[in-house]
């Protein structure tokens, strides 16, 4: 089962922070959650960190 993150992220086409769910997948030691935006759909990334 994939770990679910809640939280802000930066919409870059809105300009402004959002509260979203993503999914967290981990690439190059790095964990990273990835969701879609609530207001225009366009794709979200935020970094969490290194991976344990």
């Amino acid at each position: 089962m994939a770990e679910i993150w809640s939280g802000e992220f930066y919409c870059v086409k809105c300009k402004e922070k959002r509260e979203a769910e993503g999914q967290v997948v981990e690439t190059n030691g790095r964990r990273m959650a990835k969701g879609k935006c609530p207001v225009c759909d366009t794709n979200l990334n935020r970094i969490l960190g290194k991976a344990s």
